[in-house]
């Protein structure tokens, strides 16, 4: 089923990881399900943070409708980026799910303190990783009711 076919709208999705392989099997996922949604990839916390604000190179991009955001990655962690996110104005409305390797209970309690939207733990099997990544399609686009953007 297309998103055509349940009556959601195309979102804009920005990936936040710096793994080509989890960003291979993201986009994988995209096109498998036949998902009509853009997704845009960042891979480092600087490069999303200034995806967000529209700085340099990313001065024309839109404003996403959700953000995948991996905590460990390189120039500026997960968990900062998090931050600054849900600490700023105009962003803090934009979902954030986390999507990471981690499982550690440290970092699920963290990113729920930070105001993370949901944390999701990337399964490690090709199968499980594309049907995580249609049930958070699936979810914010049939289900969810997402700000219109800015």
């Amino acid at each position: 089923m297309t998103n055509d076919d349940k009556g959601g709208r195309a979102i804009e999705v920005l990936l936040v990881e710096d793994d080509p392989g989890d960003v291979l099997m993201t986009r994988e996922a995209f096109e498998e399900y036949k998902m009509r949604n853009i997704l845009r990839v960042v891979s480092d916390g600087v490069e999303a943070l200034a995806y967000l604000r529209k700085e340099g190179e990313f001065a024309e991009a839109n404003t996403p409708d959700l953000i995948l955001l991996d905590l460990n990655l390189p120039r500026r962690d997960g968990r900062e980026v998090l931050r600054e996110i849900k600490n700023d104005p105009e962003l803090c409305r934009i979902p954030v799910v986390v999507l990471t390797t981690s499982q550690a209970e440290e970092d699920v309690l963290r990113s729920y303190q930070l105001h993370a939207n949901a944390y999701v733990a990337k399964p490690v099997d090709f199968e499980r990783f594309i049907s995580v990544v249609k049930q958070i399609d699936d979810f914010f686009v049939s289900v969810v009711r997402l700000p219109t953007r800015r």
